[in-house]
């Protein structure tokens, strides 16, 4: 089994009504470590090398949260600025993290159509989330299409329940290896994976 790292930051959970769901789904799952950043560093001050240490015993890490203002919430990008150091995460000698997957895992508002050319927010999904993927390249990482919740406002008990399923499915194939990637290449979000093919 591949370990895996799922970094949470979501500012206001007790307002959340997908992104808990999600996480609750996760819980007992080997070999999966469920990271909350708001609740590990209240104070936004990041223990570097715990960070560090933490990426490199986990083979898949997974940034799960909101989509707030067509990115992430600041913690995230606090993370990504002081973990990701020149020499641990890239550059010279900097070479912690290849060959680990790295995906993105968000909750939306807008549905999938208003992320089109001609929807309301002009570029799909995988556009916003390009610092992302780029990011994931300079570290010599693969990243995966994301898994995106949209309309998270309209969704029904059972839609959350649904989703938070697929999603604990998604995260146990992708435990077990059993998404080869040629199967996910072509893919806009990992949500279209088939994965009562493979579970």
């Amino acid at each position: 089994m591949k370990r895996v790292l799922v970094l949470f930051a979501h500012p206001a959970i007790h307002k959340s009504k997908v992104n808990l769901h999600l996480i609750k789904a996760l819980n007992s799952l080997e070999h999966v470590t469920v990271h909350n950043l708001y609740e590990t560093y209240p104070d936004f001050y990041i223990d570097i090398k715990q960070e560090q240490e933490l990426l490199t015993r986990h083979d898949i890490i997974i940034w799960q949260h909101p989509f707030y203002w067509y990115s992430a919430p600041a913690i995230i990008k606090e993370w990504l600025d002081l973990v990701l150091e020149h020499g641990f995460a890239y550059g010279h000698n900097g070479s912690a993290l290849v060959g680990k997957t790295v995906l993105s895992v968000i909750s939306t508002g807008g549905s999938r159509e208003t992320y089109t050319k001609e929807g309301f927010n002009r570029y799909p999904i995988t556009q916003y989330l390009l610092p992302f993927a780029q990011t994931a390249h300079l570290c010599d990482m693969t990243y995966l299409p994301p898994f995106v919740v949209h309309s998270s406002h309209l969704l029904t008990t059972e839609d959350i329940q649904n989703l938070s399923l697929s999603y604990r499915e998604l995260v146990k194939a992708l435990r077990d290896d059993l998404i080869p990637p040629e199967s996910y290449k072509q893919l806009e979000y990992l949500n279209d994976y088939p994965l009562h093919l493979k579970t």
